[in-house]
């Protein structure tokens, strides 16, 4: 193991090397600017890919690898600087240039790429080397991205454990919350969010089966997209669940996220559900109209919570709304099924033990475990695997029938029938609304090595009827609490991609609200709250 983490910090260490022998630092107007902004000044000639990727480097050396040490990053591409010149190098030469020509992106690193190994944050896969790309990346190559490294995560994307920290992985260690780093990252594509709120690259790739993306998103501070499952292909990502994993763009922008989403959206053979008749074209995400003059919103208050700053934001967000022509609908109530969390999490876990021992069986890499009883096994052998919290989910998955199960088909029925027909189609057609808004979730709790994750406030919002269902859901930055973000959901119906996108531009654009991160220790710490850990002086 040792030789890996001298090998990383080498990589590093010539990345950054070779940085600092190209030209100036690249101005951070254009680091922070929108996707769109960049690939124009590329094209003009005012910017170049490699000028991008130099820029980014130098922010991960200062705010990722020390300074407040993020560690949102696990691994960074040592091809980088070399296609970013390849990138710069033909759009000199002539060639018409893609919709992301030379733009840096980061995946989660549950996504395979052929140049990296694609871990999941876990000893187990550190030799996960494919050598093949998944569709969503070979979509981005074409469309002229940079992928710029892997992000860390929480570890098996969160599905290993019920006393999880969100946000560490014995790969990658712990990523931490660029707003308050004693804050959660939330997971489980920590990493992704963490990288994105403190501008480390232009665009990132994060992965959600109930939450992963927009958790992380929210609570970072960025604009993050779970798109309607089958927009974007899932083959070749470490699974989870075959009926609601997912990738998604995290960026800063409504704009960014759309573009990205229209980019990896795609069919593929070897993912069914990508097939679907009724799947749009994906140039729908690129036709925004910005233009919300009609729009029924539906506001979901029976999970906003009861933390007054929140509920004050979003009736200031339903006000702002209703100035750009939309019709607001309050909702107070919904009933599910009593045993619906119960069944649920059998879903859940049947369907990992049959995904990831397919995945495991399949993977073309030389890997010492090749099914989830196995891998129980290595888990028990490491100590850095099991020093932190146990393996009680694997375990569960383990002991289940996987999908073959009977009591696994009736629950995935069931539950499938109180998000959708019984869920959010039915609060949609009984309230007349086209889309549903609510708070995204509390403000980022405590980071906790002894007891894991522990949100005080619970969990709030209605992103797991969005999850389960396979439908489209949007976080937008909406206020900040004590110094800490908190994001705005808005839920469509199946294939309402663009109709949620569009809802999020027009707030966005009429909010205007984005907190940079502070970087500070505690909350104690924060503007907010400066001076208060300190004893009371009188005033002279």
């Amino acid at each position: 193991m040792a030789h890996k983490l001298v090998g990383i910090a080498l990589l590093l260490t010539l990345l950054m090397s070779c940085a600092s022998q190209t030209k100036p630092q690249t101005d951070s107007k254009w680091l922070d600017a929108p996707v769109a902004e960049q690939v124009a000044a590329i094209k003009r000639g005012e910017l170049t890919s490699e000028g991008l990727v130099t820029g980014y480097l130098a922010r991960i050396e200062s705010l990722d690898k020390s300074g407040p040490t993020l560690n949102s990053i696990l691994r960074l591409n040592a091809n980088a600087l070399a296609e970013a010149q390849k990138r710069d190098a033909a759009l000199a030469n002539g060639e018409t240039p893609g919709p992301l020509h030379g733009i840096p992106v980061l995946l989660k690193d549950n996504i395979e790429t052929l140049d990296m190994p694609t871990t999941a944050g876990s000893l187990a896969l550190l030799d996960n080397v494919t050598r093949r790309d998944s569709p969503l990346v070979a979509s981005l190559r074409k469309a002229g991205a940079i992928i710029l490294g892997k992000t860390n995560l929480s570890e098996w994307a969160n599905f290993r454990s019920e006393a999880s920290i969100s946000g560490w992985s014995a790969v990658g260690g712990l990523t931490r919350n660029p707003h308050m780093l004693s804050r959660s990252a939330c997971g489980s594509s920590s990493g992704s969010g963490a990288a994105m709120a403190a501008g480390l690259a232009s665009l990132a790739v994060g992965t959600e089966t109930n939450g992963s993306i927009i958790c992380p998103s929210a609570m970072n501070g960025i604009v993050g997209f779970k798109p309607t499952v089958g927009l974007i292909p899932r083959t070749h990502i470490v699974p989870i669940s075959a009926t609601q994993d997912t990738a998604g763009p995290m960026a800063r922008s409504v704009g960014d996220a759309a573009l990205m989403a229209s980019v990896m959206a795609a069919t593929d053979a070897s993912d069914e559900v990508t097939l679907d008749t009724a799947r749009p074209d994906s140039q729908s995400l690129l036709s925004l109209s910005g233009d919300i003059t009609g729009l029924k919103i539906g506001v979901v208050r029976y999970r906003q919570g009861d933390n007054p700053q929140i509920i004050g934001a979003v009736d200031n967000a339903i006000q702002l709304l209703r100035t750009q022509g939309a019709s607001v609908v309050e909702i107070a109530q919904f009933e599910q099924p009593k045993d619906f969390w119960e069944k649920s999490y059998l879903v859940l876990l049947a369907e990992f033990k049959t995904t990831i021992n397919d995945y495991l069986f399949s993977s073309p890499a030389r890997l010492p475990v090749r099914n989830l009883n196995e891998l129980i096994g290595f888990n028990k052998t490491s100590k850095r695997e099991m020093q932190l919290f146990d393996q009680s989910i694997f375990v569960q998955a383990a002991a289940t029938e996987g999908m073959a199960g009977s009591d696994y088909q009736q629950a995935l029925a069931d539950i499938r029938m109180a998000t959708r027909s019984q869920g959010i189609d039915k609060l949609l057609a009984d309230y007349d609304v086209d889309v549903l808004i609510a708070p995204s979730n509390n403000p980022a709790f405590l980071i906790d090595a002894v007891y894991g994750d522990s949100a005080p406030k619970g969990f709030i919002g209605i992103g797991y009827l969005a999850a389960i269902a396979g439908y489209p859901h949007l976080t937008v930055p909406l206020t900040s609490v004590k110094g800490l973000p908190v994001g705005l959901s808005i839920i469509g119906g199946r294939w309402q991609d663009a109709k949620v996108l569009n809802a999020g531009l027009v707030f966005e654009q009429v909010s205007q609200f984005r907190l940079a991160p502070a970087f500070v220790p505690t909350g104690f710490d924060s503007a907010a709250m400066a001076g208060t850990a300190l004893p009371y002086k009188a005033p002279q």
